[in-house]
């Protein structure tokens, strides 16, 4: 796997010319122009079109968050340097709200219909998504390789934090992938940023989309989040990379659009897809539904001691996987602090499982941010995090005095309310 954080200083003294255009000292940047695109049900596409006199077209899906302020800073410095870009507006388009589920309901004729207007241009086309948005650009694609017996002006696609699963599932269950993943067999380069929780579950996507027949490049991008482009709360390091993230785009547009043309079909047949929830989860402890029996979990803590689970028999034990890069994570430490304080003399304890952190990092955080009194486990390589199927973060689990899983949930919590009290209580007394 490249690691492109290594490269950034290289990248920074080549790229002077790009830090002036973003910083506003350059004069001119490439201006869009807006076009429309009728699909066959009569639906109006709105077209940001970047135009540029190079033989390269990307089209751009963006995050499911919508189009950001980002995304046409990226359009116009890689037009600035002869990559034209399309941003197609598909969510305004069919009035659909800018959530993860939008994207699964963009209909993939849509997707095509902007194909064959790019194919008119006469260009390579390189197709481009971030996140959620991944799933109609495949969808899009296979469909009009099916259509389309000349097809070799698709070269392949750029995903950034792509988010292929059908849904976060429930603590403890394994993430289900859209069928569209192991249907895809076009080239890809896979930009990964490593502070995420989609970074664990890399070799069960990249896996799926080889099935399909797809030549797979990971590229780690080293400490980053998901969103880092455009998230409100970006640290430096991520704002300088948002400035050379076209830099980066670019490098991958040139590296597929050597690859040879592609000499097996597309998968004529697509299984059945799977409807993931409606709206939020929420964010509840509920009643642990799976096997009982925790995963192993023996890791040195950060005062340099092992903590064993299995000893810890007789105690109502919290297992809570966090990463101080994790907003929720950080929201709901100060809870359980309060909550470890109010039980300090019953028979519990809470283990916080970090999640890779370097140890000076974690130190750090605990030390000026959240004070904690309860242990800190390093889970240094992740192992713990893929035994016990951790998908987000934060993950936590509930174990009771025999030892056994009794309630879960992903995402933040208060963890000192009355509720949370009554049920762990509940398990002390037993």
């Amino acid at each position: 796997m490249m690691n492109l954080q290594a490269s950034r200083a290289m990248l920074m003294r080549l790229s002077h010319l790009s830090c002036l255009l973003l910083c506003g000292i350059a004069t001119h940047l490439s201006a869009a122009e807006t076009r429309t695109v009728l699909t066959r049900d009569n639906t109006e596409i709105t077209l940001n079109v970047y135009p540029a006199e190079g033989t390269q077209l990307l089209i751009w899906q963006t995050h499911e968050a919508g189009v950001q302020n980002a995304d046409h800073q990226l359009a116009e410095q890689l037009a600035k340097h002869g990559i034209e870009v399309w941003i197609p507006e598909l969510l305004e388009a069919y009035f659909l709200p800018a959530t993860q589920s939008s994207m699964d309901r963009v209909p993939t004729a849509a997707y095509t219909r902007l194909l064959n207007e790019a194919r008119i241009t006469n260009k390579q086309i390189i197709l481009g998504a971030s996140g959620r948005g991944v799933i109609p650009v495949l969808r899009g694609a296979r469909l009009w390789q099916l259509e389309n017996t000349d097809n070799h002006v698709l070269q392949g696609v750029v995903m950034l934090s792509p988010n292929l699963f059908v849904e976060t599932p429930d603590p403890g269950l394994s993430g289900q992938l859209m069928p569209i993943a192991t249907a895809t067999n076009l080239p890809i380069i896979l930009m990964q940023p490593d502070k995420s929780p989609f970074f664990w579950k890399l070799e069960q996507t990249t896996s799926a989309l080889r099935k399909g027949g797809s030549e797979v490049m990971n590229w780690r991008l080293a400490n980053l989040r998901d969103r880092f482009y455009f998230r409100p709360d970006a640290d430096d390091t991520e704002k300088d990379t948002t400035g050379l993230l076209w830099q980066t785009m670019a490098d991958a547009i040139g590296i597929l659009g050597k690859k040879p043309v592609m000499s097996h079909p597309a998968v004529a047949r697509l299984a059945k897809e799977s409807t993931p929830r409606e709206g939020k989860k929420d964010r509840v402890l509920t009643v642990y539904r799976g096997n009982s029996t925790p995963p192993p979990l023996q890791l040195p803590s950060l005062d340099k001691q092992t903590i064993d689970l299995a000893k810890l028999r007789g105690k109502v034990v919290v297992v809570n996987f966090w990463a101080s890069w994790c907003p929720p994570c950080v929201y709901e430490m100060p809870s359980m602090q309060r909550l470890q304080s109010k039980l300090s003399d019953k028979p519990f304890t809470i283990l916080g499982v970090n999640m890779a952190e370097d140890e000076t990092a974690i130190r750090s955080f605990i030390d000026e941010k959240v004070k904690v009194t309860f242990p800190i486990l390093l889970d240094k390589n992740g192992a713990a995090l893929k035994r016990w199927k951790v998908f987000a973060f934060p993950t936590t689990y509930v174990i009771d005095k025999k030892g056994k899983i009794r309630y879960a949930l992903f995402g933040g919590l208060e963890w000192d309310t009355t509720d949370i009290l009554k049920k762990i209580n509940g398990l002390l007394a037993e």
